[in-house]
């Protein structure tokens, strides 16, 4: 199983400069101490959330401070950008890097689409348009194309991707139908919505089945699963555990980005995360219908319940204790040993790649650097013992 990092460039107490300094000075750790790949979101308008609108510019910068890391788009939003230029910024990054580039693509909320002038109702049909061409500009001479949304004259378009046939394609996905999408179209899954593995196993198999029978939409099949969650690792595990619990739920809070203009949004994230704990359903026992809210088994089954709110559902979200969330693999986070328990849940359910999102407004700098070179030296060796890279050392945390 690989191992990654994903990157919105939180932060917002930070001046900008401080962010971009901080996230390349991890970047660098992060290949020194033998992480697969760093993911930098594209976002815009969110203000405090996100700083990073470009990931091509920084992906300029790492592909020279770096040797041998990865650098995923996570994602490109298609539907901003005519397919040319996205071809044309992929292909720049993947000579610099020589052939280090994972292309992840999306489409996006509402609330940046519409700032960007674009209808959402359009979105899925400009990203399906936009995703048929790149491959094609990619491996054509001379490219020409009329489609709905963007039409090409025969033109040439240069540099062409240092990886051959091209970098691996991937594409954002919350929900079984964009799995579904993905299998038909032979791209990769980057599963975003921070999900307890038991939770997901059963669509990673159903993908894994399906994208046997793909017509690619590149020239190649992609035909990995990545799930991205939470994770954190220093040497106090219950401080590790809940300060990886509190970045989390900061980030999906009311009003954020990732929750605002949801509906019903702390009741998927619950169902998302095996369901309310026992403990936590005989706390709320007055407020709940139990017969319609079976609790969790040891957090291997997902459950639908009947809340009576929204209100009450974040209530109980919020209260979502850190040690459940590792128990069941929401969050990697605490020592080493308890680093490497939590991975090996989300690795027997067939993920190819854990991406970790350590860097966030709530996490230092410092703490993210800890984490990150105790992740190289005791965990991800760990998932590595048949390879032939040089052992770690032994691991002093027990």
């Amino acid at each position: 199983m690989k191992f990654s990092l994903a990157y919105e460039m939180q932060r917002p107490m930070l001046d900008d400069h401080a962010v971009i300094e901080e996230t390349i000075e991890q970047c660098i750790l992060a290949d020194e101490m033998g992480f697969d790949a760093v993911w930098f979101v594209e976002h815009h308008f969110l203000t405090t959330f996100s700083g990073s609108p470009c990931p091509e510019v920084i992906f300029g910068a790492l592909s020279r401070l770096t040797k041998r890391i990865r650098l995923g788009f996570g994602v490109s939003v298609l539907p901003y950008h005519h397919p040319v230029r996205v071809a044309e910024r992929v292909a720049m990054v993947d000579q610099l890097s020589h052939g280090r580039v994972e292309f992840g693509t999306g489409r996006s909320a509402p609330y940046e689409q519409i700032g960007m002038g674009i209808d959402p109702r359009d979105t899925r049909e400009m990203w399906d348009e936009s995703l048929s061409m790149i491959p094609k500009i990619w491996s054509s001479d001379y490219f020409e194309f009329e489609g709905k949304f963007w039409n090409v004259p025969p033109r040439q378009v240069l540099p062409k991707p240092y990886q051959h046939p091209h970098p691996p394609i991937w594409v954002a996905a919350l929900q079984p139908a964009t799995y579904e999408i993905a299998a038909q179209k032979g791209i990769g899954v980057m599963a975003l919505g921070v999900n307890a593995p038991a939770v997901l196993e059963p669509e990673i198999k159903k993908y894994k089945a399906a994208v046997k029978n793909a017509t690619p939409v590149g020239l190649t099949t992609n035909d990995q699963w990545l799930s991205s969650i939470f994770g954190l690792c220093g040497e106090d595990s219950k401080a590790t555990r809940d300060l990886s619990a509190q970045s989390l739920k900061t980030f999906f809070g009311p009003g954020r980005p990732y929750v605002q203009d949801q509906k019903d949004v702390y009741e998927k994230l619950l169902e998302q995360w095996g369901g309310i704990p026992e403990h936590l359903l005989s706390n709320f026992a007055r407020y709940v219908d139990v017969e319609k809210t079976p609790a969790a088994t040891n957090g291997n089954s997902a459950q639908s319940f009947d809340l009576s709110g929204g209100a009450l559902a974040q209530k109980i979200w919020e209260e979502f204790d850190s040690e459940t969330m590792a128990e069941r693999g929401v969050i990697v986070a605490g020592d080493p040993e308890a680093c490497i328990k939590g991975a090996k849940l989300h690795e027997a359910t067939g993920v190819d790649e854990l991406q970790f999102l350590m860097a966030t407004e709530t996490v230092g700098h410092d703490a993210v650097m800890k984490s990150i070179e105790m992740f190289g030296k005791y965990v991800i060796p760990e998932f590595r013992k048949n390879s032939t890279a040089p052992s770690a050392p032994e691991c002093p945390i027990s």
